[in-house]
């Protein structure tokens, strides 16, 4: 195993483990505050059994091989479209705050778009990897046309925040594989322009723009998680109040849990355990992109560029919304925050940049 691999397991691994620790930590209040019927453990213990499965999940992954796995994007991806279909069906998906995100899997939820984030840029890099020249119009927009079907239903689920992850990736793919600018910049500028006209006539988007500009605006409703979410983080100070002596878990921050994990962590760790978590996610970037500097193949280096990007975009969008920088996008915290389906996803992401070193290892010994 390489240093940049090496260093790439050490910090996720950090990384999982604060986060269990942080997920015990506000569920365990939660259940205790709320008088709820279950064990304290119950939040830790799913964690866990999530990283088991996406465990056994990366095994697989890393005998299948990126190369292999890359030609297989294909059906993986009708696959995960079909998933996102079975979202909007009474008795399988289920709605949760009006949104269509999850489908009951046994009593548990699972999400779909948290995999075809990875799978959409998954395959464009196999049509591309196929070509050694950029794509012609006419190929380029065929491709488009056939990636539109997934992010579309994404779109109406509705999952914003996931659909303009994906849109950043494609961005960061078009510029790494030099398709021509004329293209999609004009396009992208063009589709950008109307999503923002569509968005801000949707109520829910308008809504959380005004509260991102002002929470005060609605402190009893959409500005209620931000606004405290601020008061957590800032009342950790430089050094923070000491793990489990957080009061803004206590009911006044819900979700804390999830997409707000990080503003507890703030406020029992101080800037100085926000410093650290930084870090961390700058040393997944930094040995992320270093992986695919060394990759031995194009598709190699498409893809750990690419899922190095999704993993730490993702953190930054997290961490900007917590901190007030960024209006609220429903983004998990990777390897830290409470979800299956992201965990998963991002376990699997991890395999496959574990392989992309260990296949460029092979090459270089070779030579």
């Amino acid at each position: 195993m390489t240093k940049y691999a090496l260093s790439l397991l050490l910090s996720v691994v950090l990384l999982f483990a604060l986060g269990l620790t942080m997920i015990f930590n506000t569920t365990s209040a939660e259940v205790l505050d709320r008088f709820l019927d279950r064990s304290t453990h119950h939040a830790l213990i799913k964690q866990l059994l999530y990283a088991v499965v996406g465990g056994i999940g990366a095994i697989g992954v890393w005998f299948v091989g990126y190369q292999n796995l890359v030609k297989l994007s294909g059906p993986l991806l009708i696959g995960a479209t079909i998933l996102l279909v079975l979202v909007f069906l009474p008795g399988i998906g289920q709605q949760i705050n009006g949104a269509h995100r999850w489908i009951n899997v046994f009593g548990n939820s699972f999400q779909p778009s948290e995999f075809v984030k990875f799978l959409i840029p998954l395959y464009f890099i196999h049509v591309i990897s196929q070509r050694s020249q950029p794509l012609e119009l006419i190929p380029f927009m065929q491709l488009l046309a056939k990636l539109v079907i997934p992010i579309g239903l994404i779109l109406v689920e509705p999952d914003n925040g996931t659909v303009a992850i994906i849109f950043s990736a494609f961005v960061i793919l078009f510029v790494l594989s030099r398709q021509k600018w004329l293209y999609w910049a004009l396009p992208l500028c063009i589709l950008l322009s109307c999503g923002v006209i569509v968005a801000s006539q949707m109520n829910h988007v308008s809504d959380r723009i005004k509260v991102f500009m002002n929470p005060e605006y609605d402190l009893k409703g959409k500005g209620h998680q931000p606004y405290q979410a601020k008061i957590a983080a800032g009342s950790g100070k430089l050094l923070g109040k000491g793990f489990g002596e957080s009061l803004q878990k206590l009911e006044y921050l819900p979700e804390a849990r999830s997409d707000y994990i990080a503003a507890i962590f703030a406020e029992e760790t101080g800037f100085v355990g926000m410093t650290g978590l930084i870090l961390l996610y700058m040393g997944i970037s930094f040995c992320g992109f270093s992986i695919a500097q060394r990759a031995k193949d194009n598709e190699g280096f498409y893809v750990a560029a690419i899922f190095t990007f999704l993993i730490c975009f993702q953190a930054f969008l997290n961490l900007g919304v917590v901190s007030g920088l960024l209006p609220s996008k429903g983004t998990n915290l990777p390897f830290f925050s409470q979800g299956g389906s992201s965990l998963l996803a991002n376990i699997l992401a991890l395999c496959v940049l574990l392989n992309i070193s260990k296949q460029s290892e092979r090459e270089y010994e070779k030579i």
